[in-house]
Order: C-alpha cells, then structure tokens, then sequence
C-alpha cells in the first residue's frame, strides 16, 4: 500500500472558518476572533483508498480531522493476521497520541476516498493553553474515542456472525441517516469482526437473499434497517 506523503499531497491551507463540518470538527469552539491567531498552516490532503495516512510506531507531530470519508485502525496479530479496531467517520478526530509524544498506535489506513485536514501539534498545544474551549474539545474527544473502542469490542466482537454484520451495517448508517452504506471487501469485514472471510460471505450472501440488504450501485448497500436491528439484538 503507498504512502502519500503529507508534503507531496498538499493542496493549500484550509480556511476552516467555512469548513462544511465547522460545527464538529476540532475547532468548533472557537470563535471569529480566534482564528487571527492561527498562522501556521492547517493542511488539507486527500487520500485514495488503501493509501496510509501513518503507521504504527511512527512518532507523528501531527493530529488530523477527517473531513470526507473513512479511515480504519489497524493492529497486526502475532500471526500476522491484521484486526480492524476501529472505523472513523466524518469529523473524527485522529492521531491525539502525537499530542503525548507518544507513537501512533495503529496504521491508519484509507477504506474510501479521505479528505483529511492535518494540524500540527505545536498549534493545537499553544491554542490548548490560550483556549479553554479547545481543551474542553479535546477531552471531549479522547472520551469519544474511547466509547467507541468500548463500543467495538461490545457490539463487534460478540454475539453471532449475522449479528456482528447487522451492527455494523447499522453502525455505518449513523453518519448519514437514510443514505446507502459502503460495502467492504470481505476481508476488511472480517478483520473488523473478528470472522473469517468465509463467514462473512456466506452471512453477507444470505441477507441479500433475504432481500435484508441490497445493492443500491457499485459496493453501495441499501437496508432494511427495522428487520437489522431486530437481528442485531437477538429477536430474529
């Protein structure tokens, strides 16, 4: 999988004044005034799928706002085998580790086409001391991130395979209510179950001859959500 470097992959700095997620992304907090301050540039790149925004272990001074898109967080099994522990939406938050100097835990890997906004640690770390809505913003988001962790090891991890897919094709509606979902390749679904790859064909080939999802486009799914939901807490 390529790289791209932030460098290569720069397009310009980001007004983020009008950003289209303004209202959710790091610097919702700020006000009008704030953004005199902000003089070093807050970079907007683009990734393609299976492209590598870092990996793990790298020691990053950079934290990044998605703005388009999906990103998994890989972890690799002592076999090898890799273990999707998350997904992020539009608007996450990624890389808080940078701001501990501590290496990035995961590889951070496009699923879909990313826009992503990258911002420098040394910029967040003087706003945190002058703001104290930014700090309020980043406490808000470790909390975040760690319901989600919760919430994958609870909902993806247990229960059977037709349940752990129903969750998370529910969980990808979240984001944008009454749109079609990305369908992943099976092994990108199994490494977010914990299933193998036959699993999830055969579970996948069987609620689409339930009629339970179906293709809206290319790997665009459209669902019965009411019949997912009752799967997914057991009823069915």
């Amino acid at each position: 999988m390529k790289t791209i470097p932030i460098r290569v992959a720069w397009l310009g700095e980001q007004d983020c004044r009008d950003c289209v997620i303004r209202g959710s992304a790091l610097f919702a907090g700020l006000q009008e005034v704030d953004f005199g301050a902000l003089h070093q540039p807050i970079e907007d790149i683009a990734l393609q799928p299976s492209s590598v925004l870092y990996r793990i272990g790298e020691r990053g001074r950079t934290v990044f706002t998605l703005r388009h898109g999906l990103i998994k967080l890989v972890k690799y099994l002592p076999d090898g085998n890799q273990r999707i522990v998350r997904l992020l939406q539009h608007s996450d938050t990624l890389g808080l580790e940078a701001l501990l100097n501590q290496p990035y835990p995961h590889d951070a890997i496009a699923l879909t086409h990313c826009e992503i906004c990258t911002i420098p640690v040394s910029l967040v770390e003087r706003l945190s001391r002058e703001q104290s809505r930014l700090c309020q913003e980043l406490m808000t988001r470790w909390q975040r991130a760690l319901a989600e962790a919760d919430r994958w090891l609870a909902e993806f991890s247990t229960g059977t395979a037709r349940q752990r897919v129903a969750r998370l094709l529910l969980w990808l509606t979240e984001a944008t209510p009454g749109q079609p979902v990305p369908l992943f390749g099976r092994e990108d679904l199994g490494a977010m179950l914990g299933l193998t790859t036959e699993t999830v064909s055969r579970t996948i080939a069987e609620l689409r001859r339930t009629g339970l999802i179906q293709e809206a486009s290319h790997h665009q799914l459209t669902l019965d959500q009411l019949e997912l939901h009752r799967i997914a807490e057991g009823i069915i």
